[in-house]
C-alpha cells in the first residue's frame, strides 16, 4: 500500500512518470521523499552535490551569486524535470546555485545511483539528457531576454514558465524575491507588476501574485516564453503527455 502511494506520487515528476514501468520500478526503492519549503537550498556554487532532485509540487530557482551577494535566476525546474544535472553530466558541481522558490514536495536519488543508472543508458540517460538539453535552452534565452527586453517583458516571461509548473493561477511570492531572480531592482518590479495589474493582466496583494488574463499575459510576453516552452515540448514530449496519477 505504501509502495502504491508512493509510485502514483512520484509520478508527478513528469519525467518519472515517463519512465518505461521497468526502468522506473528499477529507482523507486532508491527514491527519497522529502519536503521543500520556501527558501530551502538544494546545493551552494562550488559544493559538492549528492543528490538529484525530482520535484512534484516545488519549484526550483537555480541562481547565479554574484561576489557582492547580488543574484539571478538563470533557470526554473518544477515537475517538469530534475535539479542536479552536474552529477550525470560529469562535472560534479557548479557554480550557481538552487533555491527552492515554490514551498512543495519532490523526490532525491543519491548521486550513486543516479550514475550507476545513466551510466547503462537506456531510457533514463535518453530522458535526462533531452531534460538537460531543454534546461540549457532555457539559460541561454534567460540571458537573451535579460539583455535585451524590459522588466515588463521579463517579468511576463518569469510568471508564465512559473504557472507552467503550479497547477493553478496564483504565485506566492514578494516583489523583492522576483526582483531578485530578475536582477533587477525592486522599484523596477514594482513599476511592472503596477502596469501589468492597472491592465487587467494579473492581482496583486502582499505576497501573492494572481494572473487574471493568461491569453492577454501570452500576448504581452517577449518571444523567450514561446522558445524555451516550444524547445520543452519538442525536447521532452513523452514528458509533456505523461498523465497524472
Amino acid at each position: 500500500m505504501v509502495k502504491a502511494a508512493a509510485l502514483r506520487s512520484a509520478r508527478h515528476n513528469r519525467l518519472l512518470a515517463a519512465l518505461p514501468a521497468d526502468a522506473y520500478d528499477a529507482l523507486l526503492p532508491a527514491l527519497e521523499p522529502l519536503a521543500m519549503p520556501l527558501g530551502l537550498s538544494l546545493y551552494e556554487s562550488g559544493g559538492a552535490q549528492g543528490y538529484v532532485y525530482f520535484p512534484t509540487t516545488a519549484i526550483v530557482s537555480l541562481l547565479y551569486v554574484l561576489a557582492d551577494g547580488a543574484s539571478a535566476e538563470i533557470a526554473v525546474t518544477g515537475n517538469e524535470g530534475l535539479v542536479g544535472i552536474a552529477l550525470f553530466m560529469g562535472g560534479e558541481t557548479t557554480p550557481s546555485r538552487a533555491v527552492v522558490q515554490s514551498a512543495g514536495r519532490g523526490y532525491r536519488l543519491k548521486a550513486a545511483v543516479v550514475k550507476s543508472h545513466f551510466e547503462t543508458g537506456g531510457a533514463l540517460q535518453h530522458l535526462l539528457l533531452r531534460f538537460t538539453q531543454a534546461l540549457i535552452t532555457q539559460m541561454t534565452q534567460t540571458a537573451v531576454c535579460n539583455r535585451h527586453h524590459s522588466v515588463d517583458q521579463q517579468l511576463c516571461r518569469w510568471l508564465l514558465l512559473t504557472l507552467d509548473r503550479l497547477p493553478g493561477d496564483e504565485l506566492a511570492m514578494t516583489q523583492e524575491l522576483i526582483a531578485n531572480m530578475l536582477g533587477v531592482r525592486r522599484e523596477g518590479v514594482t513599476e511592472a507588476a503596477g502596469k501589468l495589474q492597472a491592465d487587467g493582466l494579473i492581482r496583486y496583494r502582499r505576497g501573492h501574485i494572481t494572473v487574471i488574463d493568461r491569453p492577454r499575459l501570452e500576448a504581452r510576453v517577449c518571444e523567450c516564453y514561446g522558445v524555451v516552452k516550444k524547445e520543452y515540448d519538442r525536447l521532452l514530449p513523452a514528458a509533456a503527455a505523461a498523465s497524472s496519477f
